[in-house]
């Protein structure tokens, strides 16, 4: 049986749209039960917000996992887990694409640029921030790749280093800039309905 296209996987979703707040917000239910949610710029149809939510074995919701976008407290932590959270001067991962690229922003991460070492590695599709100081070391995947089987070439990576944020970008391939302006079409078509009517299944 052919693998379904991440394409094909997006357009048989279920798919609600609301418009509120400057914002396109869609939701997507797919056939295993997983859901994806994102949030556009209404203005710049920039991609705000992506997360994940999966069923666990016993069927009941999961944790909304933050694939794009800054993952709120209310997301990664308890009020019991926010007393002892983690010191505000450690490192802060997140991504926040461009239009043309896929990027990271690591904030805290005071040390010169030539500290910074940024490769992909093709064989563990990754990209690897390593220091030479030993203080810093992360291993990532881009997910976006991984579901539409494209390869990870180093010479779309690049980084660079200001007011202790080091900022990594991947240039996206023009299979994925295809996929984006696709979606957006398909997303538009959607009745987007004002604050308030929304399909049940998203709250």
């Amino acid at each position: 049986m052919a693998v379904e296209s991440w394409v094909d996987v997006l357009k048989s979703s279920k798919k609600t749209a609301l418009v509120h707040d400057g914002k396109r917000k869609i939701h997507y239910l797919f056939s295993d039960g997983k859901e994806m949610a994102e949030e556009y710029d209404l203005k710049t149809d920039e991609l705000i917000v992506r997360k994940w939510r999966h069923k666990s074995a016993l069927g009941s919701q999961g944790q909304w996992q933050v694939e794009v976008g800054d993952p709120g407290p209310s997301l990664q932590a308890s009020p019991e887990e926010e007393i002892i959270k983690e010191n505000s001067s450690n490192p802060v991962f997140t991504r926040k694409d461009t239009k043309n690229s896929f990027q990271w922003r690591i904030r805290n991460l005071p040390y010169p640029k030539d500290v910074f070492s940024v490769t992909a590695s093709s064989s563990e599709r990754c990209i690897i921030i390593r220091t030479s100081n030993k203080k810093y070391y992360k291993k990532f995947s881009i997910p976006d790749l991984d579901r539409n089987q494209l390869p990870l070439e180093s010479s779309s990576l690049n980084f660079s280093h200001a007011n202790n944020t080091l900022i990594v970008s991947y240039k996206k391939p023009k299979e994925i800039l295809g996929l984006e302006q696709e979606l957006l079409r398909e997303i538009k078509k959607l009745k987007g309905t004002g604050e308030g009517d929304v399909d049940c299944k998203t709250q």
